[in-house]
């Protein structure tokens, strides 16, 4: 296997593909807040033009574009186990941009004790992402078609794959024919394809990088092999993604999805590619620390946003008016309110009342008086 021997050039390696991951993950972040902010504009004006039409979404679209990019070149340079875990510095961007651009205004005291788990998840997230780029493995090998034939005839390689495929294949029996919908079983569907899909990424991306630096390498078989897993895995990946979402809450999606796929996309770097082989104990306990702050961080981070419960009204009488009056039984993130019709009910404020004319006398004076007056009302 052809592997970089100098430390200086596996340095400058990992150097730019740590910071290639890192731009790419801001640029995905930044990209999501400006797509975002369309969105709200347009549904807050009478504007009828489709979010497609308008030039801000059209800007964040070309900004993702521009970030998925760098997130797969950076493959190409950078081992596994510092790419996978930079995901947490899209989480860590996200959470600044909402707090900055996206929140309502509320005092400091009431800023705090709502966002005060957040900004303790950024301090635990940046520490941790320090401690595993500063501690992961500095290793580099050069991507080209035979190497990677023979990372995948290796008997380690083969046994991940057999035990992956045969975990695969009973969490989807028990999700598809035991109807087992836990969020669990879902998001190790995800993490399983996820590392097919970073080991295909990093192999199609180095072998793309060494053909534009002039030796080609799209003309062996094994490129168009895991160029087909890379698209498969990656839509399989995003249709479990989207059956949990309607089944779960998204914070929790987050998280979770972040600490399993991270997991295995650290894993799978290391039996496919080796990338702690020349590892001493000492980087390798720093860089599982750094891994387990930047989880620690994710959790806190989207443990702290608001969730969204379903609406369930319910209408009860006012004894004391004779008045209807609409109630909410859970917390709904309506933008602040909740139509039904005619009945407005905006959280924090008293519920709505049904207008009625209590000017018109009791359904029971009426009666007694139509037993007692059959002629008045046939005047009437």
């Amino acid at each position: 296997m052809d592997t970089s021997g100098a430390d200086g050039g596996s340095y400058t390696d990992n150097l730019i593909g740590t910071l290639l991951a890192i731009f790419g993950n801001v640029l995905v972040s930044i990209s999501l807040s400006v797509q975002k902010y369309s969105h709200v504009t347009l549904a807050g004006t009478k504007d009828p033009r489709a979010f497609y039409r308008t030039k801000t979404w059209w800007c964040g679209f070309v900004l993702t574009c521009l970030g998925e990019g760098a997130n797969f070149v950076s493959y190409a340079f950078a081992p596994l186990a510092l790419v996978a875990p930079l995901n947490a510095v899209s989480v860590l961007t996200s959470s600044i941009l909402g707090l900055i651009f996206l929140r309502e205004k509320s005092k400091p005291k009431d800023f705090a004790k709502r966002y005060g788990l957040s900004f303790l998840g950024c301090i635990i997230t940046i520490g941790g992402t320090y401690l595993f780029v500063a501690f992961g493995p500095n290793s580099h090998e050069k991507l080209k078609a035979e190497n990677i034939v023979k990372h995948i005839v290796g008997w380690p390689v083969l046994l991940y794959l057999l035990l992956e495929i045969i975990t695969f294949c009973l969490l989807l029996y028990f999700y598809k024919q035991r109807r087992a919908n836990y969020l669990v079983i879902i998001l190790l569907l995800v993490s399983l394809l996820g590392s097919v899909t970073v080991i295909t990424v990093k192999a199609v991306s180095g072998m793309l990088v060494l053909t534009i630096e002039g030796t080609m390498q799209l003309n062996y078989p094994i490129f168009s092999v895991m160029f087909v897993c890379m698209v498969a895995s990656v839509v399989f990946q995003a249709k479990f993604l989207s059956q949990a979402c309607k089944l779960h809450d998204s914070c929790l999606i987050a998280s979770v999805n972040y600490i399993l796929s991270t997991v295995f996309a650290v894993v799978a770097g290391a039996v496919f590619y080796l990338e702690f082989k020349n590892e001493d104990i000492l980087h390798i306990c720093m860089f599982l620390l750094g891994s387990a702050f930047c989880f620690l961080g994710v959790f806190l981070i989207t443990k702290n946003r608001k969730r969204t419960k379903t609406f369930e009204p319910y209408v009860t009488m006012d004894m004391a008016n004779g008045v209807p009056t609409i109630h909410d039984k859970g917390l709904v993130d309506f933008n602040g309110s909740f139509s039904y019709g005619a009945l407005v009910n905006n959280d924090g404020v008293a519920p709505a009342t049904i207008p009625v004319n209590l000017e018109q006398p009791p359904v029971s004076s009426r009666s007694t008086d139509a037993s007692h007056d059959l002629p008045d009302l046939k005047k009437d």
